[in-house]
């Protein structure tokens, strides 16, 4: 049976990822949905549209030798991360679709009664820890355990990278899963059952420098070029300490405005404008000032609580700058999708409540 022989989701050399395809009728019908989808001659726009939210497909794949053993070759969302961290969530009130068996739907409900009323479930999630530089997973049965009342610490947990809250990939998978709802809301052509969202962000974003002196973190991170093309900016060399000078008592006026000029320009920019690659490429520049030099750092400074001291440095990414981190929503899983002549409203209702939580995590 597929339940008990079913291969994972394999690695192809060329980057992209292969999904076994699943015994009929779901393997098939999962196949045609993305032919449909992903076909040259499509020319409905609602479908095109759809194309967006899925990963990119690129036909099917078998083994040398085995052309019966048919993989769904597609796009591997979690490449362009450094830690990637991830998280599935069935999407719906109803797991079980129009033709299941008396037998399976009560299967189904039986597994999470509370999906008709929450219309979601957690699948799992693995989340990168920057304290601890290690990873922690949660499989379904952590997702079934959730209720009305810990749903939202539940996918909480999954932003949480053990220092703080990352409400900037929050604020970002937010507006993702709002454009989903907003194609649901404008086709009724298509039913999905026990379909996901894979959520997606690398968790060793945003990429920061850190160096303690005088208990204050100084950072490195880095800005695209094109960010400061009306302002002066110094350029540093990565291995350069920007305290060398203030150290030596020297030049420390002129080193504290360049620092200035520079915090100026991260306020000028972040908080009113997304740049997709602010944090990503370009010139790295120093954003804190150091109001003191290193060798009067005391022991009680040099030795405090680091966890609040990166903290700090993740609090300084501004849920404003939503485009800023790589963070990532698709749908995935199409072996129960259905023609349909109205609008999905089971899945609506989830995206919805889904919506609703990702929102109060934010205004928390």
């Amino acid at each position: 049976m597929y339940g008990k022989d079913k291969v994972g989701i394999l690695q192809h050399p060329d980057g992209t990822v292969l999904k076994q395809l699943q015994p009929p009728p779901r393997g098939p019908r999962e196949l045609d949905f993305y032919n449909m989808v992903f076909s040259s001659d499509c020319t409905d726009p609602k479908l095109c549209d759809l194309r967006t939210f899925l990963p990119k497909y690129y036909g099917t794949w078998s083994p040398p030798g085995s052309a019966d053993e048919l993989y769904l070759k597609l796009e591997d969302i979690s490449r362009k991360c450094n830690k990637p961290c991830i998280m599935d969530v069935k999407i719906g009130q109803k797991s079980y679709d129009p033709y299941a068996s008396a037998e399976k739907v009560q299967q189904q409900i039986s597994k999470y009664p509370l999906m008709e009323e929450i219309g979601f479930l957690v699948l799992g999630m693995r989340v990168y820890h920057v304290d601890s530089d290690s990873y922690e997973t949660e499989n379904q049965h952590y997702g079934r355990g959730l209720t009305k009342e810990s749903v939202k610490e539940g996918i909480s947990k999954f932003f949480n990278n053990g220092c703080c809250l990352r409400k900037d990939a929050v604020s970002a998978c937010l507006m993702k899963v709002k454009q989903i709802l907003h194609w649901f809301e404008h086709q009724d052509t298509l039913s999905f059952y026990a379909s996901s969202l894979l959520f997606v962000y690398d968790g060793s974003y945003p990429q920061t420098n850190t160096n303690l002196v005088d208990g204050k973190i100084l950072e490195k991170k880095v800005f695209s070029k094109d960010l400061f093309t009306d302002v002066e900016v110094p350029e540093y060399n990565n291995n350069i300490n920007v305290l060398s000078s203030v150290s030596s008592g020297n030049g420390e006026s002129h080193e504290e405005k360049k620092l200035s000029r520079i915090y100026v320009v991260h306020k000028k920019t972040c908080p009113k404008r997304s740049h997709s690659l602010a944090f990503l490429e370009g010139e790295t520049v120093e954003q804190e000032r150091a109001w003191k030099s290193h060798n009067s750092s005391s022991p009680e400074h040099l030795n405090g609580n680091l966890l609040s001291k990166l903290e700090n440095v993740f609090s300084h990414v501004s849920t404003e700058c939503k485009e800023n981190s790589q963070v990532d929503v698709r749908m995935i899983d199409f072996a129960h999708v259905f023609p349909s002549n109205e609008k999905d409203a089971g899945y609506i209702y989830g995206l919805k409540n889904l919506i609703a939580v990702l929102q109060s995590i934010v205004n928390e």
